[in-house]
């Protein structure tokens, strides 16, 4: 099969599209055959090894010394059921699915015509009338801001800021936030991308470009920095006594067990109505390069995502 190998650390050149052998399901697993996958802001870390210089000795034992230890990556992805282990008894030959690829016992694996999966992973069949590049673009950004969210505890009515907004995770929590959890919502973004957040839900929109919005003087009940890039410090300066001061990264479950209900709670979602994917660009496999060099730039609007051809 085809499949992009991260062959070391470094610029998006080490990414080389590759033919490696076709996995094979093991007796739990199904054989996913990938339409789509995405390119995320931590494939992209990854690859250029990107991660504090306190955390570089457990980050090269993690990832791996020279190169990443599973150097197939990809974090999510969507497609169908090419085949299924002989104790598989969820899924069927033929389901349409939208999975997470991480975290797993073999994570990643999304930039390649196949993957194998345990029928108990992250996956589920895929949202009716939810096309598969907009699936892939599910797991990653919505399971992290719904856990969240979620472990925030607001209640609705109360006022959220979110960093951010216009990014993977940030258009997810906007109308999750919104739609779901009933708060007044402020989305912070840049001038191209006022209209779209509006447009997803959020009650007001700041661009961080043209206004210090942490001078306004407004307080909320929760900021989110849904980019882990707002200093800590102007966050929580805008919080009411008792508000909650939450961060991409440090809050994103790390540690806690995710399940398969949270992906089919956002597919209900979707169904009703009240969630959709924001695609930036697509690019098919062969150009996993120039999407890399893309999401590197930090000014996605939404989800880059790759598709993955087969052949007839």
């Amino acid at each position: 099969m085809k499949a992009v190998v991260c062959t070391g650390y470094g610029s998006p050149d080490v990414l080389q599209l590759k033919e490696v052998p076709n996995p094979i399901p093991r007796d739990n697993e199904i054989l996913l055959k990938i339409q789509a996958t995405t390119v995320h802001v931590g494939d992209v870390r990854i690859r250029k090894f990107d991660v504090p210089r306190w955390q570089w000795i457990m980050a090269r034992l993690a990832l791996g010394l020279t190169k990443p230890r599973n150097p197939i990556l990809g974090m999510e992805a969507a497609g169908e059921i090419e085949a299924v282990g002989k104790d598989v008894t969820l899924f069927k030959v033929g389901d349409p699915v939208f999975a997470s690829l991480f975290p797993a016992k073999e994570p990643f694996g999304g930039y390649a015509e196949y993957k194998c999966l345990p029928e108990n992973g992250l996956l589920a069949i895929k949202p009716r009338a939810m096309s598969f590049e907009e699936a892939a673009a599910v797991p990653s950004g919505g399971i992290t801001a719904l856990v969240i969210l979620r472990n925030a505890q607001f209640q609705r009515g109360q006022k959220i800021l979110i960093y951010g907004a216009s990014g993977s995770v940030g258009t997810f929590a906007v109308q999750l936030a919104k739609h779901h959890f009933g708060a007044e919502v402020t989305g912070i973004c840049s001038t191209a991308n006022l209209d779209m957040v509006k447009a997803l839900g959020a009650d007001q929109v700041i661009d961080y470009t043209k206004e210090d919005f942490t001078q306004r003087g407004a307080l909320y009940d929760v900021v989110f920095d849904a980019v882990d890039k707002l200093p800590p410090s102007q966050g929580k300066k805008m919080l009411k006594q008792g508000g909650i001061y939450l961060n991409v990264a440090k809050d994103s479950g790390t540690g806690r067990s995710v399940h398969a209900e949270d992906l089919i709670f956002l597919k209900q979602l979707i169904e009703a109505g009240k969630l959709k994917a924001v695609i930036d660009r697509c690019y098919p496999l062969e150009q996993i390069i120039e999407a890399h060099r893309y999401v590197e730039q930090g000014h996605k609007k939404g989800n880059v995502v790759i598709t993955v051809g087969h052949p007839k």
